[in-house]
């Protein structure tokens, strides 16, 4: 059978208030509606991250594709360039003369075919440039939001510690000096029972489970000597009598 001296009893209450309160912070450190934010806007940056991935890469392969169009185009007109030199020259008879011509202008019509498709790949190469540079300019912001977001969360976070931190030295002080099998009693149900060990006996009625003790239990309890610790017969928690009305 446990005892201890009533005044302890009573000072254990107290701690039980600052013990539940931590708990509340700590809940609430856990809850805080910034971090439903931050959850929403990493899933729309995770969500954006595939898109970007993917349009950077099109855009890559436009850009070796218009490479590869302007180097055709090159090619062609370098040839042309060569024949159109020798032709110029003098230095080629007529049946050469006839040659070249032909094939200046079969080169005029494959340059001017490579052309249409370099142009073709240099409009799809701006159209997705600028549709990149809007999802950048989207993650850029959702970034800028959750840094923000995240800012919020680290300055409640802070505020909220600075609370528990001042519990934390109040409870140690209410604490100090308690009888060492209360507190072991105390702790080891607060465990077990959700973080609330101890409460008040007030009007026949246990704080912890809210339940009226039965006629013969609430006598036995208000009948025990004041050192000894009383247990809720409902729910198993210590029940600290002498509390005000």
């Amino acid at each position: 059978m446990t005892t201890a001296p009533p005044a302890d009893q009573l000072r254990l209450l107290e701690v039980q208030a600052l013990d539940t309160r931590a708990q509340q912070l700590a809940h609430q450190r856990r809850n805080l509606p910034v971090l439903a934010r931050i959850a929403e806007l990493e899933g729309r940056i995770a969500d954006l991250h595939g898109s970007l991935v993917e349009s950077r890469t099109r855009l890559a392969d436009l850009r070796r594709e218009l490479t590869k169009a302007e180097a055709d185009v090159e090619q062609v007109r370098t040839r042309a360039r060569r024949d159109q030199s020798r032709l110029e020259s003098g230095g080629v008879g007529a049946k050469d003369a006839v040659a070249l011509t032909d094939e200046l202008a079969s080169l005029g019509r494959r340059q001017a075919a490579l052309e249409e498709v370099e142009l073709d790949v240099m409009e799809r190469l701006e159209a997705h440039e600028d549709a990149l540079a809007k999802l950048e300019q989207a993650n850029d912001e959702l970034l800028a939001d959750k840094a923000a977001a995240e800012a919020e969360r680290d300055a409640a976070w802070a505020e909220l510690d600075t609370q528990v931190a001042a519990l934390a030295t109040e409870r140690a002080r209410l604490a100090d000096g308690l009888d060492a099998a209360l507190v072991t009693l105390y702790e080891k149900l607060r465990g077990q029972l959700g973080g609330l060990g101890a409460a008040a006996l007030r009007g026949g009625r246990c704080e912890g489970c809210r339940l009226d003790l039965n006629p013969s239990d609430l006598q036995v309890a208000r009948n025990a000597p004041p050192e000894r610790v009383v247990r809720c017969e409902e729910c198993g928690r210590i029940l600290v009598r002498g509390v005000k009305e």
